[in-house]
């Protein structure tokens, strides 16, 4: 059953367009994460979802039924941003049981639930901490587990890891897909980081200049970007055009096309790889070593290696294979 409808919902401030015709559904049970860069105009998206910004045009539905005139405390979605917003003041028991001590739920639903979602964020044990005594990583858990408190019909999920750092980030967005799957819990997820949307969403839509230009699960959105922009953006390496893109792609053994996306780690250092490339630089990474080396008619491109004894030293001539699924094929620009 779709829980959420957004049809071609465009919001303005004054006259500059902030989303423009943007079209999506969420499932119930499903996370969807809209993705893209600073200023695309996906945290608008979610206020407009959550009634706090006015639309200039469309509609947005909840269950089949109008929003436009509902407001957001009667909306019965959570919201949680990225600093978590808890008070100091309360415990982390405390935080977490606010939303429902403000809905004046007896006294032993309140303790039962909180006691539920401390051992589902693992926290049983800071139950009687206050939020400065926690790590950035608990108080996220906390913020999430107060968010869920009242079981909401929509959670909406506004760059909630960005304040963290990359390890850090890394590991609670598994916590934060183990813990809305386990809940059951429909969610929007705001991000610009494509690693977390990938971990968290089921399926995922991707913003630029405020429109949607490309929806799906999350490995078909990877395996197929729309165009160049879309590629760079989710993490590719370089986008090879033109003959540079045929010559790469017919050594992979693909049919030839206009342009072609590269991992970095696309190209191997290989013995019997068919391209021989210059290497320019060369760094050390976990398990690999990563080059770049110059392949004539291609141009300037990543590669790995296995170990030092492979490639030899800068300025050595190597062999390279092409792994074909590594790459992406683009139709477009």
């Amino acid at each position: 059953m779709t829980m959420l409808e957004i049809t071609d919902l465009t919001v303005r401030y004054a006259d500059t367009p902030a989303v423009e015709h943007v079209s999506l559904e969420v499932t119930r049970g499903e996370v969807l994460a809209v993705l893209g860069p600073s200023g695309c105009g996906k945290s608008t998206l979610l206020r407009a979802v959550a009634g706090l910004e006015p639309s200039a045009s469309g509609a947005i539905r909840a269950e089949g039924k109008d929003l436009s005139r509902v407001p957001t405390h009667k909306r019965g979605f959570a919201l949680m941003f990225q600093d978590g917003q808890l008070f100091n003041q309360q415990t982390v028991a405390g935080n977490i049981g606010y939303p429902l001590r403000i809905r004046r739920r007896p006294r032993p639903e309140v303790k039962a639930r909180v006691a539920e979602l401390l051992a589902l964020i693992g926290l049983e044990a800071l139950a009687d901490r206050r939020p400065d005594e926690l790590s950035g990583g608990e108080r996220q858990r906390v913020a999430l587990a107060r968010a869920l408190a009242v079981r909401p019909r929509l959670l909406l999920l506004d760059e909630p890891l960005s304040a963290l750092d990359a390890a850090l980030r890394d590991r609670l967005a598994g916590d934060l897909r183990r813990i809305l799957t386990a809940e059951g819990t429909t969610a929007l997820l705001v991000t610009h980081d494509h690693e977390e949307a990938f971990a968290v969403a089921d399926r995922m839509a991707l913003m630029r200049a405020g429109r949607v230009v490309q929806s799906g699960a999350p490995a078909d959105v990877w395996a197929a970007p729309v165009d160049a922009e879309a590629a760079i953006f989710l993490g590719y390496d370089r986008v090879l055009e033109g003959a540079a893109a045929g010559a790469l792609l017919r050594e992979a053994g693909l049919p030839d096309a206009h342009a072609v996306a590269l991992r970095r780690s696309a190209l191997e250092v290989h013995p019997g790889g068919a391209l021989v490339g210059t290497v320019l630089a060369f760094r050390s990474a976990p398990e690999l070593l990563r080059l770049t080396v110059d392949v004539p008619g291609i141009g300037v491109l990543s590669a790995v290696a296995r170990s030092a004894q492979e490639w030899g030293e800068v300025g050595s001539a190597v062999s390279l294979r092409v792994v074909g699924d590594r790459l992406a094929v683009l139709g477009g620009s």
